[in-house]
């Protein structure tokens, strides 16, 4: 190979491990943090426990990125995992129907309801804030009338979702997880639909003047995300060995927070699947060393937001420069 040959090819290697670089001097740097301040931290266990607890957080911040990439925002999400699983729980514990037909009924339930979201946040061109916000309530109390408000406990038929694989530490929902992160980096950076995607994000006027029918990429984008709520929703079962209607209070925030620490613009028009899971990465860090350490809940939660408040202020700087440099 050539001299200019193997120069371009570093180059390019370079160029594509320079985005990430950021996003993995933080996760190392607060590695470096909590292992100084707790001797406990820095175990194989801990590991092995962080990626085992992140799998439905994951892929609900996957579908949350593709939502607020086209400048939407879906704060139902926490609702949708809680329905999808009390439906599980219906379908094996109150049916007796096995576990290979409670899946596409969660998957089903959730997917339903983002495409409800998308419906009607598109083609009534009502802001998706207010529309998922409705369906944040609704979903919860369908979840309440389904069970009878009751938690449905399903146990070992569901629970090797969850489990460690002996040998491997982790277990089969983080490699699902994965395949997700993958999949949705894929679709957004190597597809058509990726591009009209960040394309409506970034101008939907200049989309609609290009002669693109931006809804149906829209719509199906609502679509996936609710979908991703299904499958969180039968991780989080098969975590908890049970499907619980009061499960998942509050995980929009998390998804959200997931998204700005990685990147994600709330603008629209900018954001990486990648990214938003180095996000996600960096919140279970910062939850779980803060444990190590003693803090109390209060204390994790004014840190927590404290990060993400610092996300939001460097996205808006971003946005700020980015636009000065446009004019």
């Amino acid at each position: 190979m050539s001299e200019p040959a193997k120069s371009s090819r570093r180059s390019a290697l370079l160029a594509s491990v320079l985005p990430y670089a950021g996003m993995l001097g933080v996760l190392l740097l607060l590695i470096v943090i909590f292992s100084l301040s707790s001797r406990n931290f820095l175990s194989a266990s801990t590991v092995t426990s962080v990626l085992n607890q992140i799998p439905d957080l994951t892929v609900i911040a996957v579908g949350m990125t593709l939502v607020l990439i086209i400048g939407g925002i879906d704060l139902s999400v926490g609702s949708l995992l809680a329905l999808s699983s009390s439906i599980m729980g219906v379908v094996m514990i109150d049916q007796g129907l096995p576990l290979a037909a409670a899946i596409p009924a969660s998957l089903f339930v959730g997917a339903l309801c983002g495409l409800i979201n998308g419906l009607i946040s598109v083609k009534a061109r009502i802001p998706s804030f207010i529309v998922t916000l409705g369906m944040l309530e609704m979903a919860r109390g369908f979840a309440y009338l389904a069970t009878d408000s009751q938690t449905k406990y399903i146990g070992s038929k569901v629970e090797w979702i969850g489990t460690a694989i002996p040998g491997l530490a982790i277990s089969p929902a983080f490699l699902v997880a994965i395949v997700v992160v993958i999949a949705g980096q894929i679709l957004l950076t190597r597809t058509v639909f990726g591009r009209y995607a960040v394309a409506i994000g970034t101008n939907a006027e200049a989309v609609r003047m290009s002669g693109i029918n931006a809804a149906p990429y829209s719509i199906a984008i609502f679509t996936i995300s609710g979908l991703l709520c299904g499958v969180a929703g039968v991780m989080q079962t098969s975590r908890l060995s049970s499907a619980d209607p009061n499960a998942a209070v509050g995980l929009e925030l998390a998804a959200i927070a997931a998204c700005v620490i990685g990147g994600t613009s709330l603008m629209g028009g900018r954001g990486s699947v990648i990214h938003t899971f180095f996000g996600v990465l960096i919140i279970a860090v910062l939850q779980t060393g803060l444990a190590h350490v003693g803090a109390t809940d209060p204390i994790k939660r004014i840190i927590t937001g404290g990060v993400i408040v610092i996300a939001v202020l460097l996205d808006a700087l971003r946005q700020r420069k980015r636009n000065s440099r446009a004019q």
